[in-house]
Order: C-alpha cells, then structure tokens, then sequence
C-alpha cells in the first residue's frame, strides 16, 4: 500500500477509511480539507501547531548579502519568508524509539 519512505495524501485517506469507516472519496475529501484549512493558515501569516505533532513555524528573513561559490562575487539576497517545522517532544520521544 504504502510508497517506500513517504507517506502519501492516498495513505493517510486509506488509513482514515480502515479505521473510521468513511468511505475512500470522504476520506480524501478530509484528508484534502486538512490541508487546505492549514495551507490557508499558513498562507495568512499563521502558525499551525498540531497537538503531540509538532507546530509549523513561519519567519520572516531580512536581507542579506550571499556569494556566489563559484566566483565569489557577493548577491544581495532578497527579504523572505520561510517555513520551519519544530517537531513536538513526543514526536521526537516516538522517533527515538524505532
């Protein structure tokens, strides 16, 4: 069922209709709606933490200057804003076992 090393939107849609019993086309749809309602979040400048998970963090990056490593001219980098992710202490506690 599962792809090598990734967990797919599919997976967790198929694990949801074995253990809740919701159809595969509900359980995708809320598979799906999960990640619309975190994407819209994220996308309003929000954080998304997610009980025992971890939380997704957003920073803003000022601008800097970067070097090209191959001719080592200096590039002004431009201002961004990045994701982060910060896994819970549980999660970490649970990887650790495995």
């Amino acid at each position: 069922m599962r792809s090598v090393g990734t967990l797919t939107r599919a997976d967790l849609a198929e694990s949801i209709n074995r253990r809740v019993g919701l159809s595969r086309a509900d359980s995708l749809d809320m598979v799906e709606s999960i990640l619309q309602h975190m994407c819209s979040a994220l996308a309003e400048g929000e954080n998304v933490k997610i009980s025992g998970f971890g939380t997704f963090l957003l920073r803003d990056k000022a601008e800097r200057v970067g070097r090209n490593p191959k001719t080592g001219i200096e590039v002004p980098i431009t201002p961004r804003r990045v994701l982060s992710f910060r896994a819970s202490q549980m999660l970490k506690d649970r990887i650790g076992q495995v």
